[in-house]
């Protein structure tokens, strides 16, 4: 596949573009649009999509144009064949994707000779290895998202003590997070040997019993072990007569045991028809975790100690992710003033370019903190419109304005005990500096709507790129807050300042992406490490982050050489960008000297007349120039 990516033309033209739509997609659908657009320009095609099989029927994941029919007996018999194929003006190939997702690349164009196949097999690869890159970030990035809200309801569980409420709660946030139809908790009454499930949607008493070994359920509280149906496999196992009891159809169901913590099984946990598609190996993950913090809130002894415990375990994995990597001078110190800030309460600003690692920061505080079992909550303030603003942060009560259909709490309220991280500070509202000001004096907040105070115990962690004394010398920013938030300042030094760790930080990424991606982690020769620490990297630690997350991906070389990372140079493609700044003058010249000739010679196509022209020098001298420079220049009549 990557060699069909590296050595076609289209390829080449794409390279560019494809790398930076890559990295800056946020999702896979806004990656498949502008991916589509792109194609269908370089293939003519009138109508171009990504397909993908499923339970015997052709979905689109995503389109450009408009196809009357599609010929479903060429798209099986790619599938089948695992190779593109052409037929009438019709042309398919599969997509290379990890794992193997059964999609296709399908394109219409009206003049089909001019695609030749091999194109249409290079535009699926490339199509499929970004896709693996975007789906990948995808899945970290609701991961993490997933433990967050895992933190958050469990607090909200903890909270709660009389029974029926909680078991609603408990499948009202379960449903929610796992994008299931619905959710059941089922307690074993052990003497009478039924399961009674607890809430069961269509039954008048709101209450399910069925004998202890019925159904999927039955087999996890006989076996202990998680039970699942899919689409494809395991209807069997579904026991209609429940659904019909119901008045419903299952399609989909996964369930995990609940096991009090000396082992003994206390019930099982059960969600019902998967909203897309199948459970993932995910939504098990993710249940088993809600499924161990219900039956802590659950059991009636030790509850705190035993949800503190799970919170804890919970708290640990998270802050295992989060790692200040380097031993420059600037990152040791850091690493100091946050063990000393850490565990205190007083208010942080962290000031640093974009892409510094300000969030990570913050997180290190949390996690360091003796709130770390509570929940970290983080806001961009950027995004916070005036109107929102209040809502977001401090909650609403239901019927507040036209679209608040239910209560709802705010980011201070759920990072109570915990900490909110109020990223990009600068760019909120004189307003919205006013309203945050009062609830960080006064430590209590009260939602739009509402008349009662909610007292809140967070610690607010602040960040911004922006110069915050200059903005308040400019009546841009509140004075008086800008002295709450600043009680400790960390200021995050930019990547270029800190040559030494570029290597560090590329290492440990590269390690990570290379396990995702799950291939042998590369190694870089001297003259790409070389090439690594000279690079200024203008977009900061994220910058290389994005870097190495293509090279794991789009690479699969046992080394990556200087050519690999070619494309690191400033987009600006001034020379001088790419000079360290830790070079003598004249290594810095003669290096400035060097990238510059080269540019000209290549952009005269090789023509050395023409460059030594646009360089202002006679063409012997341009030779004798790059003798001097060890460019090996020999004047040829």
């Amino acid at each position: 596949m990557l060699d069909r990516i590296e050595s076609h033309p289209l390829a080449a033209r794409l390279s560019g573009k494809w790398l930076v739509l890559v990295a800056e997609s946020a999702d896979t659908s806004s990656f498949c649009e502008q991916a589509l657009l792109q194609l269908r320009d370089e293939l003519h095609a009138e109508y171009i999509a990504v397909l993908r099989s499923r339970e015997g029927r052709w979905t689109t994941v995503s389109a450009i144009g408009t196809a009357a029919s599609l010929p479903t007996d060429l798209l099986g018999q790619v599938l089948d064949d695992e190779s593109g194929l052409a037929r009438d003006r019709w042309m398919a190939a599969p997509l290379t994707t990890r794992p193997t997702s059964g999609e296709l690349l399908v394109l219409y164009a009206e003049d089909s000779s001019s695609v030749q196949l091999d194109a249409l097999d290079t535009a699926a690869a490339l199509v499929g290895a970004g896709l693996t890159t975007v789906r990948s970030r995808e899945r970290q990035k609701r991961r993490v998202q997933r433990l967050e809200a895992i933190l958050e309801i469990a607090s909200e569980w903890n909270q709660t003590l009389e029974m029926e409420s909680l078991l609603l709660q408990m499948a009202e946030t379960s449903t929610r997070l796992l994008e299931a139809e619905r959710a059941s908790i089922f307690l074993w009454d052990r003497p009478n040997k039924q399961l009674v499930g607890r809430p069961a949607l269509g039954i008048e008493s709101n209450e399910l019993r069925i004998p202890e070994d019925m159904g999927v359920v039955g087999q996890v509280i006989q076996t202990g072990e998680v039970g699942r149906v899919d689409v494809e496999a395991g209807q069997e196992d579904i026991d209609r007569q429940i659904d019909r009891q119901l008045g419903y159809k299952t399609r989909t169901l996964l369930c995990v045991p609940l096991c009090a913590r000396n082992g003994r099984l206390l019930g099982a946990f059960e969600m019902i028809n998967k909203l897309t598609g199948n459970f993932t190996q995910g939504d098990e993950e993710d249940l088993v975790e809600l499924a161990a913090h219900a039956s802590i809130a659950l059991e009636n002894t030790q509850q705190y100690e035993q949800l503190l415990s799970s919170r804890r375990q919970m708290a640990d994995e998270a802050a295992d992710r989060i790692k200040l990597i380097g031993n420059s001078p600037a990152i040791e110190a850091l690493r100091s003033t946050i063990r000393r800030v850490a565990d205190t309460e007083l208010a942080v600003l962290i000031l640093g370019e974009n892409g510094t690692g300000k969030e990570v920061v913050s997180q290190s505080i949390h996690y360091l903190s003796s709130r770390r079992d509570e929940p970290f909550v983080a806001v961009n303030c950027a995004a916070l419109t005036e109107t929102l603003l209040e809502s977001e942060l401090f909650g609403h009560e239901k019927g507040a304005f036209t679209d608040a259909h239910e209560a709802r709490a705010g980011k201070f309220e759920l990072a109570s005990g915990g900490s909110l991280f109020l990223d990009e500070i600068g760019d909120l509202s004189l307003g919205g500096q006013s309203k945050l000001l009062r609830v960080l004096e006064e430590k209590n907040v009260v939602r739009v709507g509402g008349s009662l105070p909610i007292q809140t115990d967070t610690r607010v962690i602040a960040a911004t790129n922006q110069d915050l004394a200059q903005m308040v010398r400019e009546k841009k920013f509140r004075e008086d807050l800008y002295f709450r938030l600043n009680v400790v300042t960390l200021e995050l030094p930019p990547l270029r300042e800190r040559a030494g760790d570029v290597l560090l930080l590329a290492e440990h990424f590269l390690q990570d992406f290379c396990v995702q991606a799950r291939r042998k982690t590369p190694k870089l020769t001297p003259q790409a490490k070389k090439r690594l620490r000279e690079h200024l990297w203008p977009g900061n630690i994220r910058e290389l982050r994005n870097l190495m997350e293509r090279l794991a991906y789009l690479t699969q070389e046992d080394t990556l050489d200087v050519e690999d990372i070619a494309f690191i140079l400033s987009p600006s493609g001034n020379p001088s960008d790419s000079v360290a700044n830790d070079l003598t003058l004249i290594e810095a010249t003669s290096r400035f000297q060097t990238e510059y000739i080269k540019k000209n010679i290549e952009s005269t196509g090789g023509n050395m007349s023409d460059a030594a022209r646009r360089l202002g020098l006679h063409r012997s001298n341009l030779y004798r120039k790059m003798r001097q420079l060890g460019m090996g220049g020999t004047e040829k009549e």
